[in-house]
């Protein structure tokens, strides 16, 4: 059996994280959605991988790095649609049973256990993950209802669905004749869906059901979150840590890591070799500390964090909970930082900041994320020209790679920075900085005699 990724498309609607990777070779929890998801394949029998690349193709290539034995990489000339991608990927290997799954998708090793045997045992031609909607607009995403356990009512961001689409699919070689058939625009669209030109997977197994072939509907277990948008890079990395810590059973240290004594400790630890939790430490939940990480000098960290390879948190710095730090990242002198922070970032002192920041940002002194507005709500995002307001993380601040601030800045709950972009000294950012650029205070100054005579001298 093999499995087709699919890692082609743009991603713009992860704007800023797109700018200088495709968004499948994003790390969640240090390690690339696609690399991730590919390992769960191979450890669950998955003989090959074969991975569609298109836009930002090199960053796919390095997320695989060491696995290039068992991967093979086909070219989607111009990102045509997840149909169009699955039969590159496919060719010629249509009589056996083949797994497709979006890269951008994150997932339990359970859903992707019952996702190979449900290929295995061949029961239905297709079966595709779903997941339940619970609080999101159906409007988001492709849905459908399950009846008996079959998909039905398959409709792109339709108004009535039960469940959305995970992206990850089985076909047997029955259903490969609707891919090759399937019209380049999805026609299973509300009245003025205005659905674009592409050749959608689901239009696919909408015209499986319509015909009669059986779609079978395969609830994910426990976590999935198809990252689509940069609130879902921080939804992703909660429900992962979250995940691990429920399966974490005691405490690791390995050779050579320490623990100073005065270090409060209030949950598991694991140290990878020449990890350190230096004088005054505390700790509030579990942590993973990567090789040659440290948490030194009185600083708090929060429930489920990880720390990656050489990272340091020192001098009274704070990190919320559910909080991942890149390999060589910095949060230094009272630094406050919950979210996402990717390698090589810096926060050397004095920030509070909430929120996703790309490779290599630069926190200048005193940057400041708000996070909470006086109406108390989410904020509004615009997303390729559509309004939405995020169930989670609504209010995070989110920086793109090799962006940074100066001192003093201030950012409004919801504020995307572009990368290389800057945010000059003292600026209030209340509204999102394109990638490339940078905005600076136009200062009045206001200059008068002053001297001890004003003071009846």
């Amino acid at each position: 059996m093999i499995a087709i990724l699919l890692a082609a498309g743009r991603g713009r609607k992860c704007w800023p994280y797109n700018e200088v990777r495709n968004k499948c070779a994003f790390p969640i929890a240090n390690v690339p959605l696609i690399r991730r998801l590919t390992e769960q394949l191979f450890a669950e029998g998955v003989a090959g991988v074969v991975v569609v690349i298109g836009d930002r193709a090199p960053s796919v290539r390095a997320a695989l790095a060491g696995l290039e034995d068992r991967v093979r990489f086909v070219e989607q000339p111009q990102a045509d649609g997840t149909a169009d991608a699955a039969l590159r990927g496919l060719e010629g290997a249509d009589r056996e049973p083949f797994l497709v799954a979006h890269g951008d998708v994150i997932t339990g090793d359970e859903t992707i256990r019952a996702l190979v045997q449900s290929a295995r045992s061949a029961e239905a031609p297709a079966v595709a993950v779903v997941q339940a909607l619970a609080g999101e607009r159906t409007g988001d995403w492709i849905t459908t209802r399950v009846t008996e356990g079959l998909l039905t009512g398959i409709e792109g961001h339709g108004r009535d669905g039960t469940h959305r689409l995970g992206g990850l699919y089985a076909f047997q070689p029955a259903a490969v004749p609707f891919l090759r058939a399937n019209p380049g625009v999805m026609t299973h669209v509300p009245v003025g869906g205005m659905p674009p030109p592409e050749c959608e997977i689901a239009e696919s197994l909408a015209r499986m059901a319509d015909a009669g072939f059986p779609v079978q509907a395969l609830p994910a277990g426990g976590f999935l979150v198809d990252v689509d948008k940069p609130w879902h890079l921080l939804e992703a990395t909660t429900a992962l840590l979250q995940e691990r810590s429920s399966r974490l059973e005691a405490s690791s240290i390995a050779e050579g890591a320490k623990i100073a004594g005065s270090a409060e400790i209030h949950g598991r630890v694991v140290l990878e070799p020449g990890a350190v939790i230096g004088e005054r430490v505390v700790i509030h939940g579990d942590l993973w500390l990567g090789p040659g990480a440290s948490v030194t000098n009185g600083s708090i960290i929060g429930a489920r964090c990880l720390l990656g390879p050489g990272s340091r948190v020192r001098d009274y710095a704070l990190l919320g909970e559910d909080t991942v730090l890149g390999p060589d990242t910095i949060c230094g002198h009272g630094a406050e930082f919950e979210g996402i922070l990717l390698d090589g970032a810096y926060l050397y002192h004095y920030c509070e900041i909430y929120g996703v920041l790309g490779s290599r940002v630069d926190i200048g002194a005193a940057t400041v994320c708000g996070t909470l507005r006086f109406d108390d709500g989410p904020a509004t995002h615009s997303v390729l020209g559509r309004r939405e307001q995020p169930t989670v993380g609504a209010n995070a601040s989110y920086l793109g790679d090799y962006s940074r601030t100066g001192v003093n800045a201030i950012l409004m709950p919801g504020v995307k920075v572009g990368a290389y972009s800057c945010v000059g000294p003292g600026v209030v950012l209340g509204e999102d900085l394109p990638s490339r650029e940078m905005v600076l205070v136009k200062q009045e100054l206001i200059r008068k005699p002053w001297g001890p005579e004003r003071y009846g001298w």
